[in-house]
């Protein structure tokens, strides 16, 4: 309720007085959420029928009414004010009149008005052709003015809206379903628009108008609140921000965490994510039954004609034990006893995986509600129904949803609450983390054919991050909750010891195959060691697999997956026994070779530049073919500075650096004795088109001969424009990797991917006095993983002391 002071400053002082109450009751923090809304909403109303009052001057047959969000009393702080002038079309200049004289108090305020001045008929008409209109209308609330005039135009609608639900029902369910292919998923979003996208106020709108059809209703729990918090976010957002904005970008969420009184931005984007799960499901749960009421009503009419008038009798097909399928939906059987059947969730949750239907709300709630917890260790049937349920593909997802929407998930998996609605601050990931597991079983699924223990690599799919609800590395932690979660849920000792393994090296092989020397045999020994047996191997390479495609686009590509299939090859070789100790190095192709003896005869850099819409030559595609970038290939006579200049001419021309690879190559016997570095570099424009393949060959020549000064060219750039500073960075991270190569020093670098990072790195290695034997480079999303390996100048390892320094001096450029 508005206080007494904040009315009388209403109502006794104009628009000035209204300013200063909202003003006050805005910055009050003893009020928020809910009771502060509803005064904002109280006090408005005030201030508005005050205004009509003094303008209408007795006018009859007119009505002010809001409708929309202010018409459910639901004002944010910078809300849209939705009002209807009504009007009974007795005197049109009079109500355009007092429509000045209320609409442009309120603009002098800098408020948002979005209004109308109709009559009923033509409000009704309207609302007949425009959907977002009637949507409005249902919510009208009666402000000032005729009351009579706004109730039967409230009655007439809705009215008019039960009639015509057949019709609209459907078109407001498009209109839904295009919108979240627009904005996204609200429970996944990292910037997730609070109105617009799925799960988002909009769809909790369109729940109430649903309800109001009488033609289906949508869960009632948990759905008021999970909207109430929705609206208290965004109510933290207007304030924090000054603007009438419902996108949640990353640099407010702090501000909007702190508002909240929550401890950091991640826990309020874990409470978003939760709210908006609430009303997806609720949406699900709700059109479900709006497509089958409408089915029922289309097929009642001929049922009736076949059956002679009687009420037909729905059909129930048995797919389980105590589990049946009814309607399109699945539902327990009439004589299934959940307080007896403690296998029953995962058994029809499986069954309605396997049949590609939906997990009706009453049997889920019913399971909630009565089902008896399961044994530990689990019997074996409920071991194989959680298999058969993660191995039955995308299906999975939507039961899966259903039973963690009803609590039964955390019930069966009690870890799987840390990892709930848990975001991922990483470009890279398209998912939270619980989402991201369900998906990796999902993509796990198409795999099991190529694994002889499909069992192991689905449940391996579902624990992989499991420890990234715990502090420390979250591949250690989790191999801690794999094994108590697989020896509960009843493997053997010698499974347990494989999903340990499995979740424990799960980054494994793409972080080796990505960042490591392969012709290295400590590379592979290293990797063959960790993962110990020939099955653990082919699971591990699958669970690989899984995770990245689960990940998002920039996590896997053919290029990708070929490497880690050489590494795979590679280590089975070893733990097969029969690996040479000092592996040949990789024969050159014919146009390296050829661009190698240029480089050497010429004494000059010789390059060529292409578009690469396939793995190179000799790799096998891990799929279907497609766009790698561009692919440069450069030959330069061994001496120093060849990476720093090369990664600062990209730099210059504004080329992208996506996957770089530096090597020597030793020439055939026939041509001469020496070296060429070979870089084979997949690059793409910032904008506009690639440059030329002779300008880039001119200034690489000039960087060599250090006519060409690409640090103050590329400092004058950034000076001339200078970056948008968003969410800071965390700071880099360059760490040496003891005992990855038995021949050279592995130093790895983790930092923001920026323009010119890799010339930066390049000239700290060379001011540090080391030789770059070889260098793997990857950018992923936002991130660049780059691992050099370096020998001091006569080509040994680094001592311990001098590789930390050099690893101290890498991460000192990085931060100037």
């Amino acid at each position: 309720m508005t206080s007494t002071d904040d009315r009388k400053d209403a109502e006794d002082s104009g628009p000035s007085g209204y300013a200063a109450a909202r003003l006050r009751l805005l910055t009050e923090e003893a009020r928020s959420g809910p009771p502060r809304r509803a005064a904002l909403a109280e006090l408005t109303d005030d201030w508005l029928t005050g205004l009509f009052t003094a303008a209408a001057d007795g006018l009859k047959g007119v009505s002010l009414v809001a409708v929309g969000g202010y018409g459910r009393g639901e004002l944010s702080p910078r809300s849209d004010l939705d009002l209807v002038l009504l009007h009974d079309g007795s005197d049109s200049g009079a109500v355009a009149a007092l429509a000045d004289r209320i609409w442009y108090p309120v603009w002098d305020l800098g408020l948002a008005l979005d209004h109308s001045v109709r009559t009923p008929s033509e409000a009704r008409k309207t609302a007949g052709e425009d959907l977002k209109a009637q949507l409005g209308l249902l919510d009208a609330r009666h402000l000032a003015g005729d009351l009579g005039l706004t109730a039967g135009l409230r009655t007439a609608v809705l009215a008019d809206w039960r009639n015509q639900a057949p019709r609209r029902l459907p078109e407001l369910q498009e209109l839904c379903a295009e919108r979240a292919e627009r904005q996204g998923e609200l429970q996944y979003l990292l910037e997730p628009d609070l109105k617009e996208a799925r799960g988002g106020l909009r769809d909790a709108t369109a729940l109430r108008a649903v309800a109001a059809s009488w033609l289906a209703d949508a869960p009632r729990e948990g759905l008021a609140d999970a909207r109430r918090r929705l609206l208290d976010v965004r109510d933290a957002l207007h304030l924090t921000t000054g603007r009438a904005t419902d996108r949640l970008a990353l640099q407010e969420q702090d501000q909007v965490a702190a508002e909240l009184g929550l401890l950091d931005a991640d826990t309020l984007l874990r409470q978003v994510y939760e709210a908006a799960r609430v009303i997806s499901y609720a949406s699900d749960v709700t059109w479900r039954e709006v497509g089958r009421v409408l089915r029922s009503r289309a097929v009642r009419p001929r049922l009736r004609a076949m059956l002679g008038g009687g009420k037909p009798v729905a059909e129930r097909s048995p797919l389980a034990e105590g589990v049946v399928e009814q309607d399109g939906e699945v539902v327990l059987a009439r004589a299934a006893r959940p307080e007896r059947d403690p296998v029953l969730p995962l058994r029809a949750a499986a069954a309605a995986a396997q049949a590609g239907l939906p997990l009706s709300l009453h049997a889920v709630r019913h399971m909630a509600a009565t089902a008896r917890p399961l044994p530990t260790p689990w019997p074996a049937e409920a071991r194989e129904q959680l298999v058969t349920l993660l191995g039955s593909g995308r299906p999975t997802v939507d039961v899966w949803e259903a039973l963690e929407a009803e609590g039964l998930i955390t019930h069966l998996l009690p870890d799987w609450e840390r990892v709930r609605c848990r975001p991922q601050r990483n470009a890279v990931h398209i998912w939270t983390v619980d989402r991201h597991l369900i998906e990796t079983a999902v993509r796990a699924s198409e795999l099991t054919r190529r694994v002889s223990r499909p069992d192991l690599l689905l449940v391996s799919a579902l624990l992989h991050d499991i420890g990234k609800g715990w502090p420390g590395d979250h591949s250690v932690a989790g191999e801690i909750i794999a094994k108590d979660v697989a020896a509960r849920i009843g493997f053997d000792r010698a499974d347990v010891a494989v999903l340990s393994t499995l979740v424990r090296h799960h980054l494994l092989l793409i972080e080796t195959a990505t960042r490591r020397d392969l012709e290295d045999p400590a590379t592979v020994r290293s990797v063959a060691e960790a993962v110990g047996t020939q099955s653990t191997l082919e699971l591990l390479h699958a669970l690989t697999e899984a995770d990245a495609l689960a990940t998002g686009p920039a996590a896997w590509s053919s290029w990708r997956g070929s490497l880690v299939a050489d590494l795979v090859k590679r280590v089975s070789a070893v733990l097969a026994g029969d690996a040479p100790e000092e592996p040949e190095p990789a024969a050159p192709t014919a146009e390296q070779e050829r661009l190698a003896i240029e480089a050497f005869r010429t004494g000059s850099p010789v390059l060529a530049l292409r578009a690469q819409t396939e793995p190179p030559a000799g790799e096998e595609p891990a799929g279907e073919p497609e766009p790698l970038g561009v692919e440069l290939l450069i030959a330069v006579p061994d001496q120093p500075g060849v990476l720093p200049a090369v990664a600062g001419v990209l730099a210059v021309h504004r080329l992208t650096v996506r996957t770089a690879e530096l090597r020597a190559l030793r020439l055939p016997d026939d041509v001469d004795e020496g070296s060429v570095l070979l870089l084979n570099w997949r690059v793409a424009a910032e904008y506009g088109s690639l440059p030329q393949a002779t300008r880039l060959r001119a200034d690489l020549v000039r960087a060599l001969d250090g006519s060409l000064d690409i640090a103050t060219r590329l400092a004058e750039r950034d000076a001339a424009y200078p970056r948008r500073r968003g969410r800071v960075a965390p700071p880099a991270r360059v760490t040496v990797a003891s005992a990855a190569s038995w021949h050279a020093t592995v130093i790895e670098v983790r930092a923001q991917d920026a323009p010119g990072l890799l010339f930066r790195l390049g000239m700290a290695l060379e001011k540090a006095g080391v030789r770059v034997r070889s260098a793997h480079v990857s950018t992923l999303g936002s991130n660049a993983v780059d691992a050099f390996y370096v020998t001091s100048g006569s080509g040994t390892l680094l001592p311990g002391e001098e590789a930390a320094s050099v690893a101290r001096a890498l991460e000192e450029a990085l931060r100037a």
